[in-house]
C-alpha cells in the first residue's frame, strides 16, 4: 500500500476544521498533519515544518490572509503543494483566476465527506479534479471572454505527441494508463508532461487543462 496522503486544513471555523479532519482522518489513505485557522498562520506552519503537506484544503473567506493571497504565496515557496479550495459559492471569472494562480480542484463547502476524500485522492494521484460542472465553466468563460487575456499563455508551439498527451491529461488519464495506450514508457510521459508545464509556462496539471481548453485542444 501507497504511504498516506498529507493533508492540512486551514479554515478559520474550528467546528469545520475539526470536523473536517476527523471525517478525512478516517479513510487509510489520508494522514491530516496540521490545522491552520487564517493563511497567515498556514504559512507559518508551512515554513516551520520539517514534513510539507501533499495537499492544502483551503478556505478562502479568511481573517489575516485569506485564501487567494496565502495560494499566491504557497504556490511560490511550496510550488509542489497542490491546493484544495473550498467555498461556499464561486463565479466563472473567479475559478479561472485561481487555476491560473495555482489551484488543483475546488469543492462546495456543502460537499459530502465522500465527495471531498475523492477529490483529495484524485488531485493526489492525478494532479487536478474538475468536475463536469467546473470544467464547463472554464470552457464558457474563455468564449465569453470573461477571464483573463490569452495573451498570458506562451504561444510556443506543441508537438502532435505533446497534444496528444494534454488530451488524455485533460481526461483525467493517469501516467501509467497514458503510457500503456500510446505504447510508451511512463518516463517518456513524465517527460512530455514536464516539456508541456515548461512551453505553457503553467504552475500545475490544472493550469495545463485551462490551457488546454483556452486553445481548444481539448473540447468538453
Amino acid at each position: 500500500m501507497s504511504r498516506p496522503i498529507k493533508l492540512i486544513i486551514a479554515d478559520d471555523e474550528e467546528l469545520f476544521r475539526k470536523g473536517m479532519a476527523q471525517l478525512v482522518s478516517e479513510h487509510p489513505q489520508i494522514n491530516v498533519i496540521g490545522e491552520a485557522a487564517n493563511g497567515q498562520l498556514l504559512l507559518n506552519l508551512l515554513r516551520a515544518s520539517e514534513e510539507l503537506p501533499d495537499i492544502i484544503l483551503l478556505d478562502l473567506k479568511m481573517p489575516e490572509m485569506d485564501g487567494v493571497q496565502a495560494t499566491k504565496v504557497i504556490k511560490k515557496e511550496f510550488p509542489d503543494v497542490r491546493i484544495v479550495v473550498l467555498t461556499s459559492h464561486y463565479t466563472k471569472i473567479f475559478i479561472v483566476n485561481m487555476v491560473h494562480i495555482g489551484a488543483s480542484a475546488f469543492q462546495r463547502k456543502d460537499t459530502s465527506p465522500a465527495g471531498i476524500i475523492d477529490c483529495i485522492i484524485e488531485v493526489h494521484n492525478k494532479g487536478y479534479h474538475f468536475d463536469h460542472e467546473i470544467m464547463k465553466v472554464l470552457q464558457k468563460s474563455f468564449v465569453s471572454g470573461e477571464t483573463i487575456r490569452k495573451s498570458q499563455f506562451n504561444e510556443t508551439p506543441l508537438s502532435e505527441r505533446e497534444k496528444e498527451i494534454l488530451q488524455l491529461i485533460c481526461e483525467q488519464k493517469k501516467t501509467s494508463e497514458i503510457a500503456e495506450q500510446l505504447f510508451i514508457s511512463t518516463r517518456t510521459v513524465d517527460g512530455h508532461r514536464n516539456n508541456l508545464l515548461l512551453k505553457t509556462e503553467s504552475k500545475n496539471i490544472a493550469g495545463l487543462v485551462l490551457y488546454a481548453i483556452d486553445k481548444g485542444i481539448y473540447l468538453i
